[in-house]
């Protein structure tokens, strides 16, 4: 990255490419992050999609169940795309439906054991592998890292 960014003030001396010693890590970071998480879902037979959902639901606590539209601000997917997702996880035996005691016309999506205990699984090897990734930051620079990452994403999550 170093030798990327002097190379661009070699060739534009008229920009500020000071933004690549950040945005270019994070870029590269954020791939080797992806083949992580891709390969931990896989050793759990899991897409990222089915993770993101079974996550939602296992966060929620006892009985681990919430709205279809609780969902959807979970995972931030449209309506169409959460109907679908949750039809295929059910036929999975990963979740279940059931009516809303609370709302006749509505219904709760609740993971089931196998649900459980297959997100279960896949966050454990999902935490070691990023464990791994972190190895070479001491807490310290951790933290650091952190609140930095939550000051520079704060915009784009209000």
């Amino acid at each position: 990255m170093d030798r990327l960014v002097t190379a661009w003030r070699k060739e534009r001396p008229d920009l500020d490419v000071e933004p690549l010693h950040v945005f270019s890590r994070v870029s590269r970071l954020a791939r080797h992050l992806d083949r992580a998480r891709r390969a931990a879902f896989a050793e759990h037979d899991l897409e990222p999609w089915e993770f993101d959902v079974l996550t939602a639901l296992r966060r929620a606590g006892p009985p681990y169940e919430l709205s279809p539209g609780a969902l959807l601000r979970a995972t931030l997917v449209t309506s169409g795309t959460m109907t679908n997702r949750i039809d295929r996880l059910a036929a999975a035996g990963l979740v279940r439906r059931r009516p809303d005691p609370g709302d006749r016309r509505g219904v709760l999506v609740s993971l089931t054991e196998a649900g459980r205990t297959r997100v279960d699984a896949a966050f454990t090897d999902l935490l070691r592998r990023e464990q791994a990734l972190l190895a070479a930051l001491p807490h310290r620079d951790r933290r650091t890292l952190a609140d930095l990452l939550r000051t520079l994403l704060a915009p784009f999550d209000a």
